[in-house]
């Protein structure tokens, strides 16, 4: 597409010209959209992008896949109700059946489901209450370079002053490093500082409610904290009657691998919040799985309008019954993932004046340079050009993050790195070319 294509949007678009400012993606993809399918998405003039963001996490089983789509359309065509607030249907209790038999029950975990409002930031704020309600406490306690939601309470924990500019009164959150290393010092370093923080809280009768982790960040930059780690922090959170609350909403339902981001711990949170690919299609859900003895809700403390979206509920069983009976989705997500991890070792060695490392796990992986910040937002930008969307993630933008369908085959993922290598081909010549000139200007 063309700069002159791409101001025709712009000129024509009605997003463009009454559309608040603060819409995003259209930004860094300036496109109308009009189909998808799978790992595909075409535009209004019938151009072709392969899809590595997945609707930020939304669309783990890709675009309008065709065993959840006839689900939907033979629940819509039936009659099906579409919303009811939190009455009991036959769509929420198959959905609620169906997640306890093929992901709690074979892992031996015991939860109440709680659906709140439809985004993940709803989920966290029930999780956050609860947290309060359970223990009396307040306070809650995150790491850096967390993500957690948009709203009031979600925004405290999230740890990126950008989306708190100008908005006074934010500071309600202790905050602390998330460890993303193996280095056994550093790790004993860190869970030692966090249980001196509790022992010496707990004494003044200041102890967190709530310690709340994404086992992996996404939006803080692909931060992946060890397993190790996570398990001392499970245990320490269990000393001082502090509740666990794993932020899964876009690590879980099979991103990384395991249905849960968690599972190599073999931790066991108070609090577990999904949403994104929970609704099986791309649908507005929100899931809170809470201990049974956490579950100290009066009714209707905690509520919300689009609670009952049985849409989501359908997609979700579904999803969840084609997907998640077996292990065979799980063992096809690694075997892919070690083929992905090749491309990027590829990417990372053949390109030395970009200086490229990356890191991940499963379907989400992050690629960064050590030359140049920017470097990140310039292969996003030349890669879409080029037919591809992918977006970048971490305090700076600082890092290329791979997140596309967990459904993409070989060829779909191949045909995106394609485009990966011919822009990083470009860049890495005119970074070659730039160094020797500056340093044939210094020699001078």
């Amino acid at each position: 597409m063309t700069g002159n294509d791409m101001q025709e949007i712009k000129a024509n678009d009605p997003a463009h010209r009454l559309e608040s400012n603060v819409r995003s993606y259209v930004r860094s993809f300036p496109f109308v959209a009009k189909t998808a399918s799978g790992s595909t998405i075409t535009s209004a003039d019938g151009v072709e992008y392969i899809d590595f963001l997945a609707g930020a996490g939304a669309l783990n089983y890709g675009h309008n896949n065709p065993v959840i789509q006839q689900a939907l359309l033979d629940y819509v065509s039936g009659d099906g109700i579409a919303h009811s607030l939190d009455f009991a249907t036959v769509a929420k209790n198959e959905f609620i059946e169906t997640f306890d038999s093929a992901v709690l029950q074979p892992r031996g975990m015991d939860y109440r489901f709680q659906f709140c409002g439809p985004t993940g930031t709803n989920a966290v704020e029930a999780a956050i209450k609860i947290a309060r309600k359970v223990t009396g406490r307040r306070d809650i306690f995150g790491f850096t370079h967390g993500f957690h939601g948009m709203t009031t309470g979600s925004l405290e924990l999230t740890d990126n002053p950008y989306y708190k500019e100008g908005l006074p009164g934010f500071d309600q959150c202790t905050h602390g490093p998330l460890p993303f290393c193996t280095d056994e010092s550093t790790l004993e370093a860190s869970i030692s500082s966090i249980a001196d923080t509790l022992q010496r809280r707990s004494q003044n009768d200041d102890a967190p409610a709530a310690i709340i982790v994404e086992p992996i960040q996404g939006e803080g930059g692909i931060n992946i904290a060890p397993m190790g780690w996570l398990r001392a922090l499970d245990t320490l959170c269990k000393q001082f009657g502090v509740l666990l609350i794993v932020d899964d909403i876009q690590m879980g339902c099979g991103r990384t691998g395991d249905f849960f981001s968690f599972e190599k711990a073999g931790i066991d949170p108070d609090v577990i919040v999904l949403s994104k690919s929970i609704g099986g299609y791309g649908l507005p859900m929100a899931l809170v799985l809470l201990k049974p003895q956490h579950d100290v809700w009066k009714p209707g403390q905690h509520n919300g309008t689009f609670r009952g979206n049985n849409l989501a509920f359908v997609a979700a069983t579904k999803a969840l019954a084609h997907f998640w009976q077996d292990t065979d989705f799980a063992d096809e997500i690694r075997a892919k993932a070690e083929h992905i991890e090749e491309r990027l070792q590829s990417l990372a060695s053949d390109y030395s004046a970009l200086d490229l490392f990356y890191r991940g796990k499963g379907f989400v992986w992050g690629l960064e340079s050590r030359r140049e910040p920017a470097i990140a937002g310039m292969i996003q930008k030349m890669s879409f050009e080029r037919g591809l969307i992918i977006e970048t993630c971490g305090r700076s933008d600082q890092v290329l993050k791979f997140l596309a369908p967990l459904t993409s085959s070989l060829k779909e993922i191949d045909r995106g790195f394609e485009i990966l290598t011919d822009v990083c081909d470009m860049l890495d010549a005119q970074y070659a070319l730039d160094g020797a000139r500056a340093r044939k200007a210094a020699s001078a």
